[in-house]
C-alpha cells in the first residue's frame, strides 16, 4: 500500500509519488514571488492583489507637437508606467502611399474649384504637409513609424484610479492629444505596457522622426552625472542629484538658508562624500560644528583664539610658482596685508594707507626680502617689526601707537607669533568660535590668507568652506579677499563653498552679488519670510519655487548647477548622520552611548 498515489483510468494499479517530486511541488520559483495574491480582470480595469490598475492608449495627436510636450506627465508624481511601440515602416511604400493621398486630396481641390466653391483651408493646408514630408522623405531627412503609447496608471481604489485618470486626461488634452481606457482589452493592454517588447493592443498612429523626437520621455528634471558625488534625491521625480563640482566652469557653491534648515549638515555631507575622491578638504569654522567631523575623520583642528595654542603669521609668504616671480608674490602679499590693517585698525586714511604700504616693504627689506631676492626659505618678519618700522617713520607714530594693543596688548598673542599650524592633511578645521566678535573678521582674513598662499604653493583638488560667510562680508576688505578667492580659485584647483543665513547682510556687500554669479552650484534650503522677496529677485524663482523654499522641510530646497536647477532633498546614510548631525538631541544621545560604553569597560577592567 502506496502512502500516496493516483489511481489510474485503464487498471486499479496506484503509481507511488517519489520523494524528488514532492520536493518540486514545494519549491517555489520566481514568478511565485513577484506573482500578485490575485488577479481580476473587468472591462475596464485589472484588480493585482491589492491594487488596482487602468490602461490607456493614445488615439489622436495634434497636427504640431511641441519639444517635451510629454514631461508634464513623466514628471507627475504619481506611480504609473509608460510603454511607447516604435515600429519603422519601409519608405517605398510610405512615398507610394503619400503619393496616393496627394492625388486625393488634389482631386478634391479640383472638384471643388470646378463647382465655385470657396476653399478649403484644411485640405490646402493637408496638401502642403504632404508635400513638404514626401520631399523630406526623398531626401532622407525624415523616416516614417508606427508609434503606440500606452500608459497604466495604478490606485488603491476605484477613487483613486479616477483622480490620477483625470489629471493626465486635463494634461494631454491641453496638448490635443486625447487618450482612451483599452475597454476589454485591460489585459492584453497591461501587458503591452510590461517590458516585454510586445504591442498586444495594435492602436498606432504614424509618425514622422520629428514629431517622434518630441515624445521621448528622457525630458525629466534631473541632476544626474556620470561622476561625482550624491547630493541628494530629486524631490520630483525621486531621481539621484549626483554632480562634480570640479567638472564646471568654476568649482564654487553658495548655500542660503534659515538658522536650523540643515546648512551646516548638507555641507559636511559634501565633505565626507568628497573626501573619498580624494579632495582635500579646509573649513573655516566660526560656530565650532565641524570639530567631532575632524576627529571620525583624522583630520586636524586647530582653535583660533586669543589664549590658543596655535598661531598664524600673516607675514607669511608663499613659494612663488613656475609661472611667477618673486617680486609678483612680494607684492601680491604687500596688498594683502594693508587690506588686513584697515581691518585691524578699523579704517586709513590715504596718508595712513602710503605709509602702511611703504612700512610693509621696508619691514620685509630688514629680513633680507625684497623683490630681487631669493626669499624662499628666509624667516618672515613679525607684525612687532611693523611697529618698529612705523615708529621710526614720519608720520607712522599714531599707526605704531594703534598697533601696540596687537603687538604688546591683549591681543598681542594671537598675531605676533611665528606659525606654528600644519595643514598637510586630508581635512582641516579652524575654529574661531572662541575668537571675540570684533576679531571674528580679522581672524577669518588672516586664516584665510594663510590658505591661499598654501594652496598657491602646491596644486591639488581642494574644497575651502566658508561657514557664517556674512561674517566676511561686514567689511569691505574682507568681503573683497573672499571674492578674490572665488574669481582666482579655478586657477589652483580651488572650489571656494560660501554657506550663510544672513541673506540680507551678504547681498547687501557690493560683492555679495558677484560671488553668487561666480558660484556654478547654488543651493537654496528652506528660508525665513523676511528674506524670501530678495532671495527670490536675486535667483529669478517662479512664484511656485518661492513657495517651495517657504513651505520645505529640514534639509530641503532647491539645487542649482549651471543652467539647471532642481527640488531637492538631502539624504545620509545612518553611519554618516552619525559624524555629521548638528542636533542637540542626537549629539546628546550619542555622548550618552559614548560615556555608557566607557563605563561598562571600567567595570569589566
Amino acid at each position: 500500500m502506496w502512502p500516496f498515489g493516483n489511481k489510474q483510468q485503464d487498471n486499479k494499479e496506484l503509481t507511488p509519488i517519489l520523494p524528488q517530486d514532492i520536493y518540486r511541488m514545494g519549491v517555489l520559483e520566481l514568478r511565485d514571488l513577484i506573482a500578485p495574491s490575485a488577479l481580476r480582470v473587468s472591462p475596464n480595469s485589472l484588480n493585482l492583489g491589492t491594487k488596482i490598475a487602468r490602461t490607456f492608449f493614445a488615439m489622436s495627436y495634434p497636427r504640431f507637437l511641441s519639444d517635451s510636450w510629454f514631461s508634464p506627465v513623466i514628471n507627475l508624481d504619481k506611480v504609473f508606467d509608460v510603454s511607447i511601440s516604435i515600429t519603422p515602416v519601409d519608405t517605398g511604400a510610405a512615398l507610394k502611399a503619400l503619393q496616393k493621398k496627394v492625388a486625393e486630396v488634389q482631386s478634391q481641390i479640383a472638384t471643388r474649384e470646378e463647382k465655385g466653391m470657396v476653399r478649403d483651408p484644411m485640405l490646402d493646408v493637408a496638401y502642403e504637409d504632404i508635400e513638404n514630408l514626401r520631399d523630406q522623405l526623398q531626401q532622407a531627412r525624415e523616416k516614417i513609424f508606427d508609434i503606440g503609447l500606452y500608459l497604466t496608471i495604478y490606485g488603491d481604489n476605484e477613487d483613486d484610479l479616477n483622480h490620477v485618470e483625470n489629471e493626465i486626461k486635463t494634461m494631454l488634452d491641453a496638448k490635443l492629444v486625447y487618450i482612451k481606457p483599452a475597454l476589454f482589452q485591460q489585459e492584453d493592454g497591461f501587458k503591452s505596457v510590461l517590458p516585454l517588447g510586445t504591442d498586444l493592443l495594435s492602436v498606432s498612429y504614424r509618425m514622422n522622426t520629428s514629431p517622434l523626437s518630441s515624445l521621448f520621455p528622457f525630458v525629466s528634471f534631473d541632476l544626474t552625472s556620470n561622476k561625482g558625488i550624491l547630493y541628494g534625491i530629486n524631490r520630483h521625480n525621486s531621481s539621484l542629484v549626483l554632480f562634480d563640482r570640479f567638472s564646471l566652469e568654476n568649482y564654487n557653491s553658495v548655500i542660503f538658508a534659515k538658522s536650523g534648515s540643515g546648512k551646516s549638515y548638507t555641507t559636511k555631507l559634501e565633505i565626507v562624500r568628497s573626501l573619498m575622491f580624494d579632495t582635500d578638504v579646509i573649513v573655516i569654522d566660526p560656530e565650532r560644528e565641524y570639530e567631532y567631523l575632524a576627529d571620525a575623520v583624522g583630520g586636524r583642528y586647530f582653535n583660533i583664539s586669543l589664549t590658543s595654542e596655535h598661531h598664524i603669521n600673516p607675514f607669511d609668504l608663499p613659494y612663488p610658482r613656475d609661472d611667477e616671480s618673486g617680486a609678483d608674490v612680494l607684492r601680491s602679499n604687500i596688498i594683502n596685508l594693508v587690506g588686513l590693517f584697515r581691518i585691524m585698525l578699523g579704517g586709513l586714511t590715504p596718508e595712513e594707507d602710503s605709509i602702511i604700504d611703504s612700512a610693509i616693504s621696508e619691514t620685509y627689506a630688514m629680513k633680507d626680502i625684497s623683490p630681487d631676492v631669493d626669499f624662499t626659505n628666509k624667516p618672515a618678519p613679525l607684525l612687532s617689526d611693523l611697529e618698529l618700522v612705523l615708529a621710526g617713520m614720519e608720520g607712522g607714530e599714531s599707526l605704531a601707537q594703534r598697533l601696540l594693543k596687537y603687538t604688546q596688548g591683549t591681543w598681542a598673542g594671537f598675531l605676533n607669533k611665528p606659525t606654528n599650524v600644519d595643514i598637510n592633511k586630508k581635512f582641516v578645521v579652524f575654529s574661531v568660535r572662541d575668537m571675540e566678535d570684533e576679531l571674528k573678521p580679522v581672524a577669518m582674513y588672516i586664516v584665510m590668507h594663510h590658505i591661499w598662499n598654501v594652496v598657491r604653493r602646491n596644486l591639488k583638488k581642494r574644497l575651502l568652506v566658508v561657514d557664517e560667510a556674512w561674517w566676511m562680508m561686514k567689511s569691505e576688505d574682507t568681503a573683497s579677499f573672499l571674492f578674490s578667492l572665488v574669481k582666482r580659485g579655478r586657477k589652483y584647483y580651488l572650489g571656494v563653498a560660501t554657506i550663510t543665513q544672513d541673506v540680507g547682510d551678504f547681498l547687501r556687500s557690493p560683492y555679495g552679488t558677484p560671488i553668487i554669479t561666480n558660484s556654478s552650484i547654488q543651493l537654496l534650503l528652506k528660508q525665513s519670510p523676511a528674506s524670501i522677496d530678495l532671495v527670490q529677485k536675486t535667483f529669478n524663482l517662479t512664484d511656485e519655487e518661492k513657495y517651495l523654499l517657504l513651505e520645505s522641510g529640514v534639509g530641503e530646497g532647491i539645487f542649482f548647477a549651471g543652467l539647471k536647477h532642481v527640488a531637492i532633498k538631502i539624504i545620509a546614510s545612518y553611519t554618516e548622520d552619525q559624524i555629521i548631525t548638528s542636533d542637540p538631541s542626537q549629539l546628546l544621545a550619542i555622548k550618552k552611548a559614548k560615556d555608557d560604553l566607557a563605563a561598562a569597560q571600567d567595570q569589566k577592567v
